[in-house]
């Protein structure tokens, strides 16, 4: 795995200090009120675990599944696997979590549809923000990392369902990406 990466981007110590930043940034929003962290499965697993360790304060978690991506590297047609049970939205503060915002697509749709499902207010946190591929006018409260236009795995994020292990994000090789779906296995 570690050879299919052009370079590492951020390591573990620099992950671990955003983390660190973006908590305290939580923590000072919501401190005194009832939240609920959504993490939105798969890829923000990993950040939202360390996350919400780090938020000294009480909070809930629920979990939302969503995907775009597939085994391509573009942005497709959003698929939403399940929500979290009404009563977890319904009437709260929730702290949408997810992995990177690219296009804007996948989270601006979960933003809605948390609305839409009577959540009292709805902020966005995200791991990494790739503003150069927005295609939707939205910002996120809270985020870890900038990233510029490359194709990012690591802590979480995954090509085709891999690499979500590496413990540092790294800008995956194109050829990795590029060659035939049988060849990459």
């Amino acid at each position: 795995m570690h050879e299919d990466v052009e370079r590492i981007l951020l390591t573990e110590a620099q992950i671990q200090a955003g983390i660190d930043r973006v908590a305290r940034e939580v923590t000072a929003v919501y401190r005194g009120q009832a939240f609920t962290v959504v993490s939105v499965l798969k890829g923000s697993c990993v950040f939202a675990s360390d996350l919400i360790r780090r938020i000294p304060i009480p909070l809930e978690l629920a979990f939302v599944s969503a995907s775009s991506y597939g085994e391509g590297v573009e942005s497709g047609r959003l698929e939403v696997n399940f929500f979290p049970a009404e009563s977890e939205i319904q009437g709260r503060d929730l702290l949408l979590v997810d992995d990177i915002l690219d296009t804007g697509r996948t989270l601006s749709r979960l933003v809605d549809e948390m609305r839409r499902r009577g959540a009292r207010s709805v902020r966005t946190c995200v791991f990494l923000d790739k503003p150069a591929r927005r295609a939707t006018p939205l910002s996120a409260d809270f985020r870890a990392f900038e990233v510029d236009n490359l194709f990012v795995v690591g802590y979480g994020l995954d090509f085709a369902g891999h690499y979500r292990n590496l413990p540092y994000v790294g800008a995956l090789k194109r050829e990795c990406y590029e060659r035939p779906r049988s060849a990459a296995r």
